[in-house]
């Protein structure tokens, strides 16, 4: 539905620019600038789809809504990611690589992250403590695969471009390091850290998902969770700048206290103690119903 108010929202204004560009005199139309808010520019890379400002701006809250509804989509949140990294977050981060040795030197060598440049059989045959392990370990857990990463096609600078497309094929990684887990009050965790180390602001706009999460696991997320990400978000290192492809072998522990990251606890542990606790509640119950 939300898909289908955004593309509405486009083929309105495309219309909507024929009509002004029909209703004009022939006179005016010759010497008069284009309407650069219905004006689609041309694409400046492969893939890319360039937006003008009222696609754009439909995009973003298309997306964003959608999101809120559906926390799952990936597609639209990396959408609304994209829409509503420019004009000036991307940049910020795009300059935060050019300014550190390591982010120029992702910037030069451009690599991408997926199942065959990072050889997941060589990473499960790694050290346990490796970072290498850790990921490949976290990725069997949550049954999830780094080939699944939509390509970047909304941002309209190259390089900005490869900046978010690098951010979200990291973003394993990040889940490896932190260890949080896939399912919304992991991702919602995570998020809040991304947003406080990236300033990307759909990390930030992914909070209002929290309204989804159940009594329980909302109030963990604020008292747990949220300040672990202030915390770590704020004093951590930006890990845009890590060359994950050349720490596989390096112990993650480490790794975290070089980048200043502290391991938040173990969310699958915490529901896991939370749920025998019922059982053992619910089987003394019985007993005493006998």
């Amino acid at each position: 539905m939300t898909v289908l108010r955004t593309r509405s929202a486009v083929q309105h204004a495309r219309e909507l620019n024929n009509i002004l560009s029909c209703a004009a005199p022939l006179s005016l139309r010759a010497h008069s600038r284009p309407i650069s808010g219905f004006n689609r520019p041309p694409p400046n890379y492969p893939g890319h789809v360039p937006l003008n400002f009222v696609e754009r701006g439909a995009l973003a809250i298309g997306s964003a809504v959608g999101s809120l509804l559906n926390p799952r989509r990936a597609d639209l949140i990396a959408a609304c990611g994209e829409a509503t990294a420019t004009p000036y977050f991307i940049y910020r981060l795009r300059d935060a690589m050019l300014s550190d040795p390591t982010g120029r030197q992702i910037l030069r060598d451009r690599p991408r992250i997926t199942s065959e440049t990072l050889k997941l059989p060589y990473l499960r045959s790694l050290p346990e403590n490796t970072v290498g392990r850790t990921y490949a370990t976290w990725l069997d857990r949550e049954g999830v695969s780094p080939d699944t990463r939509d390509n970047v096609q909304y941002i309209d600078d190259e390089e900005c471009a490869y900046v978010m497309q690098r951010y979200r094929e990291c973003h394993d990684f990040y889940h490896a390091v932190t260890g949080l887990p896939i399912f919304v009050e992991g991702e919602l965790a995570l998020k809040a850290f991304e947003f406080l180390n990236t300033l990307i602001p759909m990390t930030g706009l992914s909070l209002f998902a929290s309204v989804r999460l159940k009594p329980a696991e909302r109030e963990r997320l604020f008292s747990i969770y949220l300040p672990w990400a202030l915390k770590s978000g704020l004093q951590s290192k930006e890990l845009i700048n890590v060359y994950w492809e050349k720490v596989l072998e390096k112990d993650v522990g480490e790794l975290r206290a070089e980048l200043g990251i502290e391991r938040p606890p173990d969310m699958r542990e915490i529901r896991r103690m939370i749920r025998m606790q019922k059982k053992r509640e619910k089987e003394l119950m019985e007993q005493r119903g006998q």
